[in-house]
């Protein structure tokens, strides 16, 4: 007989919570070990039971469940968290995998599929509905406009000249800063544009049309 799963259930709502644990309870070899109502709380809960997989809910008090997800994916890298929300918006699928999450639901979901679900992250795959997928990995894959508001004036004329293919020394003679402080504009565009590089950050600046 294989392994109980061991869940816990991370859900504002009380109703739905129990809900849920009576759904989960009633199927063979899953089992509910803890209830939070807020995403701090179940933060505590999942590094204190330490369960196989975790259903998070989005809209939460104290801590949402992608900021959530994202404390308890850097606590303990091998969490298994499925978010489970009423909210199918292109922001929330996009932060909650990059958060960590190993799965995505929309609470519709029918019962079977939430289990299988729960079956197939417990062993190890990532599993996000497929007509949300697609949506994900256009968020992914498209920086936003308020991402390059973010940029201070000087930043976007750092940005434009690095995606002129400028150097560092260039950039500093051209803007009559030095290259310490040039290094540092470029370390910040390339947080504030989650770009791994300066070929990255110059591609993101060519689409959004600044050069």
């Amino acid at each position: 007989m294989p392994n109980t799963i061991k869940l816990l259930l991370i859900e504002d709502q009380t109703l739905m919570r129990q809900g849920l644990k009576t759904i989960l309870d009633l199927e063979p070899g899953l089992r509910v070990i803890g209830e939070a109502g807020d995403g701090e709380r179940g933060v505590q809960l999942a590094l204190e039971l330490r369960p196989d997989v975790i259903l998070m809910d989005v809209q939460m008090p104290v801590l949402n469940g992608v900021e959530a997800t994202a404390k308890l994916c850097r606590e303990w890298n091998t969490a298994k968290v499925i978010i489970l929300t009423t909210f199918d918006r292109d922001d929330y699928v996009y932060q909650g995998v990059r958060a960590g999450a190993m799965g995505y639901l929309l609470k519709d979901t029918p019962a079977d599929q939430l289990i299988h679900t729960i079956r197939r992250v417990h062993e190890g795959e990532v599993f996000i509905q497929p007509e949300i997928a697609s949506r994900a990995l256009r968020e992914m894959m498209r920086p936003t406009t308020s991402t390059l508001e973010s940029l201070s004036d000087r930043e976007r004329e750092v940005l434009v000249l690095l995606a002129q293919g400028a150097s560092n020394k260039d950039m500093a003679e051209k803007l009559f800063i030095t290259e310490g402080t040039v290094k540092n504009h470029v370390s910040n565009i390339l947080a504030k544009l989650q770009a791994e590089n300066r070929t990255q950050a110059a591609d993101i600046a060519r689409k959004q049309g600044l050069v």
